[in-house]
């Protein structure tokens, strides 16, 4: 049997056949919860967060057309249940607790190594938790999500050019704040 595409399983459950959403689910929680735990570094958070895209994708099911990219209309509903989990609770975005970043040394680096990298990792982090969630969502998307600019225009209802604009933005201010923590 053929594997069905995710636009062709979402059709299937806007007409009715409501179990080809969890096939959805097994394929895309993991990004989710990914995107989630990058924007708010709270892993429980994060979990009810891709429950509430899964609970508000069956919701507005007669909203997808099958005709862009599921992944887009995906991420859009998921950066709407976190904008609307933190209006909600009247939580600032990036008040965020800082998490320790876990990692692995790629060979046998020395120690010195290991230890400059794990420095760096957790002022990278700090510093991705300081930029506003605007740019720290543009950054999730398209360097640890890996999601076109095409598809980024869509989640954030601009072109693919003012996608890659925001991007490069994004980049910048993180590496200015990157360096200013790293000189401290």
């Amino acid at each position: 049997m053929q594997e069905l595409t995710n636009n062709a399983l979402m059709l299937k459950v806007k007409s009715g056949d409501l179990d080809k959403l969890g096939l959805l689910y097994e394929r895309h929680k993991k990004r989710l919860f990914g995107f989630f735990y990058n924007m708010n570094s709270n892993a429980s958070l994060s979990e009810d967060l891709v429950q509430n895209v899964f609970v508000r994708m069956l919701k507005y099911k007669h909203t997808f057309t099958g005709e862009g990219s599921f992944s887009a209309w995906m991420f859009r509903t998921a950066r709407n249940v976190n904008y609307d989990y933190y209006r909600k609770n009247k939580i600032a975005f990036n008040k965020s607790e800082i998490s320790t970043v876990e990692y692995k040394l790629e060979d046998g680096d020395s120690i010195e190594k290991g230890m400059n990298k794990k420095d760096e990792i957790s002022v990278l982090n700090r510093a991705m938790q300081l930029l506003p969630p605007e740019k720290r969502e543009v950054l999730v998307l398209s360097k640890l999500k890996e999601m076109k600019f095409s598809e980024i225009g869509v989640i954030l209802g601009c072109s693919e050019g003012a996608a890659k604009v925001k991007a490069h933005r994004a980049l910048k201010d993180l590496r200015t704040i990157f360096l200013q923590l790293e000189t401290r």
